[in-house]
């Protein structure tokens, strides 16, 4: 089975997780800064490309990396080996609309919805591969 290389950046604002939505793709649901590792990339510089592609934020600083979890894909035929690092910004915006511009694999522009939630409500609706490693920052641990 193929293997690939994904990337998922919790970006935190004290008490608070960066979420977004898909404008045009409602049903991709609730999701955080995440894409594929690029051929030869390092995955913390992929894990930064992503989180800046994706929310528009340039002032991100990386806290810690959180290790990898393996996710089976039958269907797909691959394997999603998914690793997990945290950011924080002081980005005062509360809400905002940020147009990813390099999405992977196509020529597409997407719409995301940005917002901060907090982590008790980012469990209950997050899908379970971008939520592997929540509680390894802990709420006690924000910085």
């Amino acid at each position: 089975m193929i293997r690939v290389k994904k990337v998922v950046a919790y970006i935190t604002r004290g008490a608070e997780l960066l979420v977004f939505e898909h404008r045009d793709y409602p049903d991709a649901g609730i999701q955080v800064p995440a894409g594929t590792v690029e051929d030869n990339e390092d995955l913390e510089r992929a894990a930064i490309r992503e989180a800046e592609e994706e929310s528009g934020l340039t002032d991100l600083q990386m806290v810690r990396y959180f290790g990898s979890q393996d996710f089976e894909d039958p269907d797909a035929g691959h394997i999603r080996e998914r690793h997990y690092f945290h950011f924080t910004t002081q980005n005062p915006r509360e809400t905002w609309l940020h147009w990813e511009r390099n999405a992977s694999g196509t020529t597409e522009h997407f719409a995301f919805d940005f917002r901060w939630m907090s982590f008790t409500a980012a469990r209950q609706v997050l899908h379970p591969e971008f939520a592997a490693k929540l509680d390894d920052i802990g709420e006690r641990n924000i910085i």
